[in-house]
């Protein structure tokens, strides 16, 4: 039988009682204004829970990936929803290319800061022309006699109006000088230069607690030391944390969907129309019965894979399958949600069109359903590559 052990529970009860401080009051309010927030960060970081992944001898709980996620499924499912857990999933996986990679004076240096919330990261890797092509990137960090010297351009780099550090990644070897489009891409964690980098912020359409943006990079100056692991090998460092961030994004979704349904099923007993609450109607139960089994069968394969991470197995297709189904349950829990309410889903003061317009993010982000899909069909089914 599946379950948590005592320990993993207790992790989840404890963050639930954070969250149950910040209520829904609390995030439309954010959902309005673009407000970042910052205090429920700051209770997250105070609890130790920014450093729950990272390693011990650096100040974090050495924890594994199942208890990351079962950490950040309590956050979207109290009602935060991806406002609440987009202002804190990068800190979870996002510093592990440092942690592993980094040298002992890195690690000492800078990871205690972002556990404590002292130093806030982003993350430069998507570029406008390159999008999911990773190694076709154009952002250039060229030697100078101290470091390096970078200019280019990042896109949907969430957090960098308030960060003032930035874990980027870079072409240091041209394109047409390595055997493979992969190499001579090299990974840097250095100071946010805002006299050198210009961060806009991007519209969009839910999520706004939490900015995203274009920043654009010209003739920042990098110190040698900035350099993680080894020149060129940048590109193999960022593959270590693709399977546990969409382990995480499965998560995270499955506990959106949750509190959208959970919302629905207590309107639809509530909600009394021709004499009878319309939970007692069909049409209206079986369509909320379906996303429970949908969002159960994502929160299994989820945990299934980070089980088998946090045993040094290889995840890579079940977490990519979480990551579709935990998107594509949550998304049918959102709608069922308001379409249960009726017109009034379509009203701000019962929450559920905020996790609608959140549960798109997964749907998009970090990879598409498309890649996923080739992904598999590639690596399980044994059909040729597509693309």
């Amino acid at each position: 039988m599946f379950g948590f052990t005592p320990d993993q529970q207790a992790i989840r009860e404890a963050v639930q009682k954070i969250c149950a401080a910040y209520d829904d009051e609390f995030w439309r309010r954010t959902d309005e204004s673009g407000d970042f927030p910052e205090a429920f960060v700051a209770d997250m970081a105070a609890g130790g829970w920014l450093g729950v992944a990272l390693p011990e001898d650096v100040g974090g709980a050495g924890l594994g990936l199942t208890e990351a996620a079962i950490m950040m499924q309590a956050v979207t499912e109290s009602g935060a929803g991806y406002s609440g857990a987009s202002a804190i999933h990068l800190n979870i996986f996002g510093p592990m290319p440092l942690a592993r990679f980094g040298t002992s004076e890195q690690r000492q240096q800078h990871l205690p800061r972002i556990i404590s919330g002292e130093d806030k990261m982003c993350f430069g890797v998507t570029e406008p022309n390159s999008g999911l092509d990773t190694a076709s990137l154009e952002t250039k960090a060229e030697r100078t006699s101290a470091g390096y010297r970078l200019n280019g351009r990042k896109i949907w780099t969430s957090g960098a109006q308030r960060a003032n550090k930035i874990l980027i990644i870079a072409r240091t070897t041209p394109k047409d000088q390595v055997a493979k489009p992969h190499q001579g891409l090299s990974l840097f964690y250095t100071d946010l230069d805002r006299s050198k980098v210009e961060v806009r912020r991007i519209p969009k359409m839910g999520r706004k607690a939490v900015d995203s943006n274009t920043v654009f990079i010209d003739n920042l100056d990098i110190p040698a030391d900035d350099l993680v692991g080894e020149e060129g090998k940048g590109f193999s460092y960022l593959l270590h944390g693709l399977n546990p961030e969409r382990v995480l994004f499965a998560a995270e979704s499955v506990g959106l969907g949750r509190i959208a349904l959970a919302k629905a099923a207590r309107y639809a007993r509530e909600r009394v129309v021709f004499g009878r609450p319309i939970g007692q109607n069909q049409g209206i139960q079986h369509p909320l019965a379906r996303c429970w089994a949908e969002l159960e069968a994502a929160n299994l394969m989820a945990f299934n894979a980070a089980a088998m991470y946090d045993a040094g197995e290889d995840c890579g297709a079940q977490a990519n399958a979480a990551k579709y189904l935990g998107a594509e349950a949550s998304f049918n829990a959102c709608e069922t949600a308001i379409l249960t309410h009726g017109g009034m889903g379509y009203a701000k003061e019962y929450d559920v069109e905020r996790y609608f317009r959140e549960s798109m993010i997964a749907r998009i982000a970090p990879v598409s359903r498309e890649m996923i899909f080739n992904f598999i069909a590639e690596k399980v089914l044994g059909l040729p590559k597509s693309y």
